[in-house]
C-alpha cells in the first residue's frame, strides 16, 4: 500500500500520551519498529503490554537528542501541550513546544533524509468560540482560519511551517482532528465524551454549560490511530504538505449529552441533563472530514455510542481503581506535579525541569495521589 516500507522504524514523539498508547501497539502489530520519544509527564504505564518490544528514549522535544532520528522512514509528532487550558496553563512553554520545537524537529527530520513527517494538528484551529453562529459554519480545509486561542494559533504557525518543507523527497502532512474520545491505557477523563460518562456514572448528570450550544467535532482515539498510520502508508503525491481534517461528525454538546443519555438509559443507567446559562468562552467549531473520505476513502467508523459502552463496562469492571486519580485529568495532574515541585524546593515550572528533576517530582506527586487514594 503506497509508500509504505514494511519494517520500517517509525519515531513517535509523545508515544506514551493518551492517543501514543493506542497507536504504538497498532503500528507495531501492522510490522513497523518502534521509537518512541517522550518526557513522560503522566509517566509511562501505558506503554507497559509492549516495553519490550519498543525503543523508549525520555526526553523533551525542545532538546532532541543526538541519534533519536537515525534510522527513523517517518516521524509521527504527537508531543506537546494537548489542550487549551493546557496551552493556557503555561503560554511560554506551549510556543516553544507546541511551535518552536515542532518545527526544529521537522527541519532535523528533513535534514536526515526521513521520508514523512505526520504533524498532530487539531480541529480547534477552527474555533469560532461560543456565540457566534454566522461564523460557526463546516470548515474545509482549505477555508481562511484565525484561530485567536493560544493553542491554536501555535498549532496554525507550526503546520505553516511544517508543510512548507515539503519537496519530492519529503513528505509533511498534518492532521487537523476532531476532539478525541474512548479509551486508552494512558485515560484522560477530560475530553468531552469521556468527561460525559464519567459524570453521568458518578454523579448521575451531565451539565450542559451555555445550554450545550456549542459545536464540536469528534473523533475516537482508535480512527484517530488508523488516520495515522494511513498518513504513514497513503501515496506520497496525495498527502504531500497537505492538511486533513479528520472526524466521525459534527455535534452540539447538547446532542451529545442526550446521544450519551439514551445509550445509558439502554443499558440501564439513568442520567438527568442540567442545562446551564451562565455564559462561558467555550470553544465551538465545525470541520468537514469529506477530503480523507474521497482522496484516500479514510470514514472513521468508532461511534460515540459504541464508546459510551465501552467505557461503562470498564469504569464499571475496575480497569480505573481510583476514579479521583489527578493523573486522568491533565491540567489537575500538571497542578499537582507544579504544587510538589514547588514542595521539593524547584524554582522553576515543572514544564521546564529537566528528566532526572521530573522523575522526582512524578514519583512524589504519585505518593501523594496513592495516600489520597487510601483515606
Amino acid at each position: 500500500m503506497g509508500d509504505r516500507h514494511s519494517g520500517s522504524l517509525v519515531l513517535v514523539t509523545g508515544g506514551a500520551g493518551y492517543i501514543g498508547c493506542i497507536l504504538v501497539p497498532t503500528l507495531l502489530d501492522a510490522g513497523y519498529q518502534l521509537r518512541v520519544f517522550d518526557v513522560m509527564f503522566y509517566g509511562d504505564a501505558g506503554l507497559d503490554r509492549v516495553r519490550d518490544r519498543i525503543e523508549v528514549v525520555e526526553g523533551d522535544i525542545r532538546s532532541v537528542p543526538p541519534g533519536l532520528l537515525d534510522g527513523v522512514y517517518g516521524v509521527i509528532n504527537l508531543a506537546g501541550l494537548s489542550t487549551e487550558p493546557a496551552a493556557e496553563y503555561r503560554p511560554e512553554a506551549n510556543h516553544e513546544i507546541n511551535f518552536l520545537a515542532a518545527v526544529k524537529l521537522c527541519r532535523l527530520a528533513k535534514e536526515k533524509k526521513v521520508r514523512r513527517f505526520i504533524q498532530a494538528s487539531s480541529g480547534s484551529i477552527y474555533d469560532v468560540g461560543a456565540g457566534h453562529p454566522e461564523k460557526d459554519i463546516l470548515h474545509h480545509e482549505d477555508f481562511p482560519v484565525e484561530p485567536f486561542r493560544i493553542y491554536s494559533i501555535t498549532k496554525r504557525e507550526a503546520e505553516k511551517e511544517i508543510l512548507a518543507m515539503a519537496d519530492d523527497r519529503f513528505t509533511p502532512v498534518v492532521l487537523r482532528k476532531g476532539s478525541v474520545y474512548g479509551y486508552s491505557p494512558r485515560m484522560r477523563f477530560d475530553l468531552v465524551v469521556n468527561a460525559f460518562v464519567l459524570s453521568a456514572l458518578q454523579t448521575g448528570r451531565l451539565t450542559l454549560h451555555n445550554g450545550g450550544e456549542m459545536w464540536r467535532p469528534l473523533l475516537s482515539v482508535q480512527d484517530a490511530t488508523d488516520a495515522y498510520r494511513l498518513m504513514l502508508e497513503a501515496p506520497s503525491e496525495q498527502v504531500r504538505g497537505e492538511i486533513f481534517n479528520v472526524t466521525n461528525g459534527n455535534y452540539r454538546i447538547s446532542e451529545l449529552a442526550l446521544r450519551v443519555r439514551n445509550k445509558l438509559a439502554e443499558i440501564g443507567i439513568k442520567c438527568e441533563l442540567e442545562p446551564d446559562y451562565k455564559h462561558r468562552n467555550l470553544r465551538s467549531c465545525q470541520a468537514s472530514g469529506k477530503k480523507i473520505a474521497e482522496r484516500l476513502q479514510f470514514v472513521p467508523k468508532v461511534t460515540v455510542e459504541e464508546t459510551v459502552q465501552d467505557l461503562t463496562a470498564k469504569i464499571r469492571g475496575g480497569a480505573f481503581p481510583d476514579l479521583g486519580d489527578a493523573a486522568l485529568h491533565n491540567i489537575r495532574w500538571l497542578d499537582l506535579l507544579e504544587e510538589t515541585s514547588t514542595k521539593l524546593g524547584y524554582h522553576d515550572s515543572v514544564l521546564n525541569l529537566g528528566v532526572e528533576q521530573l522523575k522526582v517530582v512524578r514519583a512524589e506527586a504519585a505518593k501523594q495521589r496513592r495516600a489520597v487514594a487510601c483515606k
